[in-house]
């Protein structure tokens, strides 16, 4: 099991979130990173899909001191249902992350599930920067 995960919404630093605060004294900040995805604005939260192209995602590595915990935690966060994966809103998929030095890491992500509807794509591929575009 991998011991980090990628946070690239509402679960990264500035946004203080309850439900990471469930979890934070078990991650370790391990730096910021990217994936190979495509990010969209679903107004309250953004959503990450795989993507087949050169797209990237930006977003915060962290270790897990507690795995097995912090990920449970974090799947009913995100509504990922380990035994109904299909019918999760968000599913956990073992991904590439490549950090900021060019080293590529395992780390779960949480990949969007749902129609995206009409969500606004974010081209930036950076949640941080987006909404600072729409302020």
């Amino acid at each position: 099991m991998s011991e980090h995960v990628f946070f690239y919404g509402t679960l990264m630093t500035p946004f203080n979130r309850p439900g990471r605060q469930r979890v934070e004294s078990r991650l370790i900040f391990a730096g910021r990173g990217r994936i190979r995805a495509a990010l969209f604005d679903l107004g309250i939260y953004p959503a990450a899909v795989p993507a087949d192209d050169d797209s990237i995602v930006l977003g915060e590595v962290y270790t897990l001191s507690d795995p097995v915990p912090v990920l449970a935690a974090l799947d009913e966060l995100e509504g990922f249902r380990p035994n109904e994966p299909d019918r999760s809103l968000y599913q956990r998929v073992l991904t590439d992350v490549t950090l900021e030095d060019g080293r590529v890491q395992k780390a779960w992500v949480y990949f969007y599930n749902a129609p995206l509807g009409r969500a606004q794509r974010i081209e930036s591929g950076d949640y941080l920067v987006h909404l600072n575009a729409r302020q």
